[in-house]
């Protein structure tokens, strides 16, 4: 069983080695290209109120403004926090570079890459390095094999993937097995009340294999976070391509969800956002959800998150009126 995988029944402030039931996504961190990003200045309260209230466990990614996130959580953690107290999570495969080595899986862009995120992170080791992404061009025994260079090298205590088939990873871990090489501890996938298709594999692979789940998009880029609305309201809902493309074309069956979030939320009196995050915390096989965060609220929502039960009853009443949905974020 998983390192991830042991520390999900754990609260927010451990005391016990090993993560947070929050992780803290770091995608908006020092995203200046993206109008809704923010600038150093602005993330850095967030990541010192974070690490406040319990919260050590990190994650970013070497594309996320092209290593700003990074730099910016290095120098975060270095002034707020003592190294060893923290996991930093981070990826690699998106494009970093225009020319053919500066992007995917090869050994050559991972050994290049796993270097300059440690330039960027002020730090000497990654506690979880993922996959971002399955990379066709480059044979899946290649990248298993860098990666547990890696982490003999000392580079990376442990590694993890996100973001492909429940085939695929299947077959990612078979043949770590198969060559003694180190296996992926942590799978990152899209999970949420509006996006549940990661239960019928993904989720049930990851259970018997003792893989933790570390689910992206916990509140559907903020739908989950208020009540249903024809047109987005924030800067980010209005410019977010992305988050668009991801539940476009379920609109109608997503509202009833959310409307049904809605009225859970006036039963009880909690915000929509702690409802959303308390159903995945829920869930048995989730180690921690990576929620990101742009405003001082968002981050309050997270922590009382954790400390909201739901009964069976609401439980139900937020999933029965889930209907199936395209594939999305692979």
């Amino acid at each position: 069983m998983s390192w991830l995988h042991l520390l999900r029944s754990w609260s927010l402030r451990s005391t016990r080695r090993g993560s947070s039931r929050i992780c803290l996504g770091c995608l908006s961190f020092g995203l200046a290209e993206r109008r809704w990003g923010l600038s150093e200045d602005q993330s850095r309260p967030i990541i010192k109120r974070a690490i406040e209230g319990g919260i050590n466990f990190f994650d970013t990614a070497n594309a996320y403004g092209n290593g700003a996130s990074e730099e910016v959580l290095g120098r975060a953690v270095h002034d707020y926090a003592r190294r060893d107290e923290v996991v930093i999570a981070t990826k690699v495969y998106s494009p970093m570079r225009a020319d053919p080595n500066g992007r995917g899986l090869s050994r050559k862009a991972i050994m290049v890459e796993v270097e300059a995120s440690l330039r960027r992170l002020n730090t000497d080791y990654i506690d979880l390095y993922q996959i971002h992404r399955w990379d066709d061009a480059t044979p899946i025994e290649e990248t298993l094999e860098t990666l547990h260079d890696v982490i003999k090298s000392g580079k990376a205590r442990y590694i993890g993937a996100s973001n492909m088939a429940a085939w695929q990873f299947c077959k990612a871990l078979q043949l770590a097995d198969k060559h003694c090489w180190t296996r992926f501890v942590s799978m990152q996938p899209h999970y949420s009340l509006l996006y549940r298709e990661e239960e019928r594999e993904m989720l049930p692979l990851c259970e018997s294999e003792g893989v933790g789940v570390i689910p992206w998009g916990p509140l559907a880029r903020g739908r989950l976070a208020r009540p249903w609305q024809e047109e987005p309201d924030t800067l980010r809902g209005r410019t977010d391509d992305i988050g668009a493309d991801l539940y476009a074309r379920t609109q109608e069956a997503d509202k009833i969800v959310v409307d049904r979030l809605t009225s859970l939320s006036q039963t009880r009196g909690i915000p929509h956002a702690q409802l959303a995050l308390a159903w995945l915390l829920s869930k048995p096989v989730l180690t921690a959800p990576v929620v990101g965060m742009t405003k001082p609220q968002h981050l309050e929502d997270a922590f009382a998150a954790v400390g909201v039960k739901l009964s069976e009853d609401e439980v139900k009443l937020l999933e029965a009126p889930y209907v199936p949905h395209p594939v999305s974020g692979l």
